[in-house]
Formats: C-alpha cells, sequence, structure tokens
C-alpha cells in the first residue's frame, strides 16, 4: 500500500497500509538491537543566508530532539526536513542508513513515498477536470465500461469525486506478505492495473458508493487508468510533464519494475509479527507506491500544489472539500478528515494543515504543509513494524514533529 504507517493487519486493517506490503497480525515484537550512529544536523540557509532558526520558534535543537526521539522508538533511520515560509530548510538525521554498521543516514536521500503519490494522481485528475477533459461526476462505467462489474460492484454507481475521496466503497484485495518467508518468495511479483481491480472484482463492495469511507488503493489504480483513457498516453508521463518538470522535482521518480533505489538512500527494515527484522529494500511495488522521492522534492511539491501553482482555484478548492475518515483511521488521525487526494489535519497551535502520508515495508512517509502551503515539513523513517502498539507510537511520534514543525513554537500560530 502506501500511506500513512506500517502495521496493517488484514483482519482489523487499522491503517491504510498496501496489504501486499505490510500485511501482518499485531504481535508483542521482542527488542530489536540496533547500532546506533550520531545524530547529524544541518541548517541550510534560505537565499537571504539567515539561519533558519531566526524565522521561527521551532529550532534546530528542536528538530534535532524529535528525530531523535523517533529513533528511540527502534527505527533504524529517520530524516527530517522542514521549509519556512522564506524557503530557509533545517534538516536532521537520526541512526544509520544500514543496521549494523556506522554508515550516517543521508540528510535528503531517496527512499519510497508510497500513498503520498496519491497526491500525484488527485493533482493530475483535477487539471484535466479544470481543462474541460474530465468531470468529477463521470462514472467509472462512462470512462472505462464493464470494468467495475459483479458480486455487487456497479460501474455507474461509481464517480471520479468518490474514487479521489475513497468514498466509493472498492474494497482492496492486494497481494502480501506476512512473513519473511513469504517477503522472499514474492518481493519481485509484478500486477497490472487490470489484475489488481480484478482482484477487488472478487469481493462485495465495502458500502453502497456514497454510503461511507474506505481507504481503497484499488480506486487509486482505476484513477491512473481513466487519466490514461482521457490523456490518451499511460499516467506516469501525465505526472512527469504536469507536475515534477514543472516544479523542478528533479529527484523524484517512479521506480517501476526496478526493485532497487538510486544512491544515496537509508535501507528499509520490516519488524514482522515474530519480531524479526528484515532489510526489505529490494522489492518491487506497483502501481502509485512506486514513486521514489526525497524531503526536499516532497516539501517543494506540497509548496506548490498549495501555493496554487498547479490547480486554478476552483481545483484546489474542489480538492479540499473534506469528509471525515472511518474510526479506524482516526486512530491515526484524530480529527482527520480526507478530500481528494489530501489529508487534513488539525494543528494543536490553531488551524490546520494538508498532507498525505505513505506507508510501504520498511519505509514510513508524514509530511504536512500549512493552508498556503509556505511552510512544509516531511519525514521519512526507514522502519516499519507489523505490531499495531509500536506502529501507534511511531506515527504519533511523527505527527507530533509535523506538528511542532508547523507551528511557531513563539505562540506566532502555524506558518510563521
Amino acid at each position: 500500500m502506501r500511506s500513512p504507517t506500517a502495521a496493517s493487519a488484514p483482519q482489523h486493517r487499522p491503517s491504510p497500509q498496501r496489504r501486499r506490503r505490510i500485511a501482518g497480525r499485531p504481535a508483542a515484537v521482542a527488542a530489536v538491537a540496533l547500532c546506533v550512529a550520531g545524530v547529524a544536523t544541518a541548517v541550510q540557509p534560505g537565499a537571504d543566508g539567515a539561519p533558519a532558526s531566526s524565522a521561527t520558534g521551532y529550532r534546530p535543537d528542536d528538530l534535532r530532539r524529535d528525530t531523535d526521539a523517533l529513533h528511540a522508538l527502534g527505527i533504524t533511520g529517520v530524516q527530517a526536513r522542514v521549509t519556512t515560509a522564506g524557503g530557509r530548510e533545517l534538516v536532521a538525521a537520526a541512526g544509520v542508513a544500514v543496521a549494523g554498521t556506522n554508515r550516517p543516514v543521508p540528510r535528503d536521500g531517496y527512499f519510497r513515498i508510497a500513498s503520498t503519490g496519491k497526491a500525484l494522481m488527485a493533482t493530475v485528475v483535477l487539471q484535466l477536470v479544470d481543462e474541460g477533459r474530465l468531470s468529477l461526476d463521470d462514472t467509472v462505467d462512462r470512462r472505462l465500461p464493464g470494468l467495475i462489474a459483479g458480486n455487487g460492484n456497479d460501474g455507474r454507481k461509481i464517480t471520479v469525486r468518490q474514487l479521489l475521496q475513497n468514498t466509493s466503497g472498492l474494497h482492496d484485495d492486494l497481494p502480501g506478505f506476512d512473513t519473511p518467508q513469504q517477503y522472499y518468495r514474492h518481493r519481485y511479483d509484478t500486477y497490472s492495473a487490470e489484475q489488481i481491480v480484478a482482484r477487488a472484482m472478487r469481493h462485495c463492495p465495502d458500502f453502497p458508493p456514497g454510503g461511507g469511507w474506505g481507504y481503497s488503493n484499488t480506486g487509486y489504480v482505476v484513477l491512473g487508468m481513466i487519466v490514461e483513457k482521457a490523456a490518451g498516453r499511460p499516467w506516469p508521463e501525465e505526472i512527469e510533464s504536469r507536475i515534477l518538470k514543472p516544479l523542478g522535482t528533479t529527484r523524484t521518480y517512479l521506480a517501476g519494475n526496478t526493485p532497487t533505489l538510486r544512491r544515496p538512500h537509508a535501507d528499509g527494515y520490516q519488524v514482522f509479527a515474530s519480531g524479526e527484522r528484515i532489510d526489505v529494500t529490494e522489492q518491487i511495488v506497483p502501481d502509485l507506491g512506486g514513486y521514489v522521492s526525497t524531503t526536499a522534492d516532497v516539501n517543494r511539491f506540497f509548496r506548490g500544489l498549495l501555493g496554487g501553482s498547479l490547480l486554478s482555484p476552483a481545483g484546489l478548492a474542489d480538492m479540499r472539500r473534506t469528509v471525515p475518515v472511518d474510526k479506524r483511521l482516526e486512530t491515526f488521525w484524530p480529527r482527520g478528515r480526507y478530500g481528494l487526494g489530501l489529508v487534513n489535519r488539525p494543528l494543536s497551535c490553531g488551524g490546520s494543515y494538508w498532507s498525505h502520508e505513505g506507508g510501504e515495508a520498511g519505509y514510513i512517509t508524514l509530511n504536512g504543509a500549512t493552508d498556503d502551503g509556505r511552510r512544509t515539513v516531511t519525514v521519512s523513517m526507514s522502519t516499519s513494524f507489523n505490531d499495531l502498539n509500536r506502529t501507534l507510537r511511531q506515527h504519533k511520534a511523527a505527527s507530533d514533529l509535523v506538528d511542532r514543525a508547523l507551528c511557531d513554537a513563539s505562540g506566532g500560530g502555524p506558518g510563521a
């Protein structure tokens, strides 16, 4: 899957992790011995050369403390970046890039962004809506006749808006592994969009279209197929030409059937229910979950999106019309709401922020941006857990980092 955490057991599915990556059962996990390196922290100057700490109450020592706190939870490596309203940056890394070594975590290394890619897809869909080539009220059947059918699934009743909003009711049935043995056996498996959708069609809908909320990776696979039909070319080319190139996010790419990551990167680790920690860096991740990026590029994307560089005012307004998430996901996103490929969460200092988290086996990403996109933060963690309690602690600590980074600790409120 992707987004936001990494311990989704199929039986309770507490978060929208891709089942093929994080399928596991909550269980007590033995303590994992981790080789600890020092924490690397840097403050990168903006155009005016001023240190980032001069612009906000959240300072380099705060970011160092927060990345340290994540590492202390048993996370092998952590990297985080805060981009201020003035374009200055705070960067920190904690832990090690490879377990059992003293190799430092790269401060702007590559990692799998998983479901953060849904914000990319949603942006392209809304651009096509801006251009009159799609409508949010189009049904799936109008664009892809007969694709969604059987077992109560009906593409005539599911709209593009519902796919974007996770209110389609489409069930996820993604291939998975919940043991090290399954990982080694299936890490190079590949799946076409049609195969993923066909798996979902074996199941009844989770609820009638528009009659509930449920995180559906399958829904975003269908959106990719709709984009290809409307645009006349593969959806990755649309994302590349419409988003990545215009924003200059040159270090964001779709890995496709390449199982390795470009360097530099921290290796990703999965702690299975048995307590075994396995290096799961090498794997093929299908569809949007296969995007790889950096903290700088993710911040640049959200800055551009929320700053109005990618969508019309009407399109951005549509994206930010939200509905409540289900109770299971609210465990991870207290008072969180879902728009069209964007998550809205409250800030402790008042107001709220926008994000789209991502979770694959070995890589967990949290991010956030103020309403105007002027202040952004991304944190990447290179360990995921099959234990629900450990996952909740990891998510809470990372969410606290995002909240503190977006709030002015001196009382100035969000976006300072």
